[in-house]
């Protein structure tokens, strides 16, 4: 399982009808095959600049990379994320398989 995440702020003003149209587009991503637990959010914390995030799943890398190429979303990153975000974090990770037992020495 991938498990992709991004933290991002828009340029557009908090609220506005553009912001709206971003995030309901960026939903529309959740609908892309092999897309699992699509999440949007919004973030609560002052400890960063972000203000939304994205989180989404992945049975394995083939699917992930499915993902990337697929035309919806290259065209998304393309002409909506590349000019309407002005800063982003990602982060794609993998479950660490750690025995517990291991950790309490």
């Amino acid at each position: 399982m991938i498990r992709h995440t991004v933290a991002f702020r828009l340029h557009h003003p908090a609220g506005s009808a553009e912001e709206r149209d971003f995030l309901a587009a960026n939903a529309a991503l959740g609908d892309i095959p092999g897309v699992e637990r699509f999440e949007l959010l919004r973030q609560v914390s002052p400890k960063n600049e972000f203000t939304f995030g994205v989180s989404m799943e992945f049975a394995d890398q083939t699917v992930y990379e499915r993902y990337n190429a697929h035309p919806e979303h290259v065209a998304f990153v393309r002409d909506r994320w590349v000019p309407e975000v002005a800063d982003f974090l990602e982060i794609d990770v993998v479950p660490l398989e750690i025995d517990a037992s291991t950790l309490a020495r």
